[in-house]
């Protein structure tokens, strides 16, 4: 204990950073953990899709989107979802959205611009079109 303690006073900035760094993944953790929008895995798409009638709504750009997506998927564009111009998905409120993106992160951001929208079962993929490639999965590509 003497160790940490004299470790502490002798690097002041470095423990701070550390003490940091630590707060934001604990709170990062807990905000997860409560959070009304799940996070979902390639899998647990595939059966809300198929055992639920998912609905997949891919936010990428149009032209990532038609490099390749995930069957069925709708392309409705982040900015269209925070402006509400979401092309007859309103009808769908208890319906299981999953929201898709690159890498799983600006996902977050419209899945809650739905929940506030009213939409009931939101979700996220995990790791975005990235982790659906990444096991393998298939993907529908769109002739230019």
């Amino acid at each position: 204990m003497a160790q940490f303690i004299e470790f502490v006073t002798n690097h002041p900035l470095l423990s701070l950073a550390w003490v940091v760094i630590f707060l934001i993944i604990v709170g990062g953790w807990i905000k997860e953990r409560f959070s009304a929008i799940r996070q979902v895995s390639p899998t647990e798409l595939t059966m809300l899709v198929n055992r639920q009638d998912g609905i997949v709504v891919d936010i990428r750009a149009e032209e990532e989107f038609k490099k390749g997506h995930i069957t069925g998927a709708r392309h409705i564009a982040a900015s269209q979802i925070s402006e509400q111009k979401l092309s007859g998905l309103e009808k769908q409120k208890d319906a299981p959205i999953i929201v898709v993106c690159q890498a799983g992160m600006t996902a977050q951001k419209s899945a809650a611009a739905l929940t506030k929208q009213g939409f009931s079962n939101v979700s996220v993929l995990q790791g975005g079109m990235g982790a659906w490639t990444g096991a393998s999965l298939p993907v529908v590509k769109l002739k230019r």
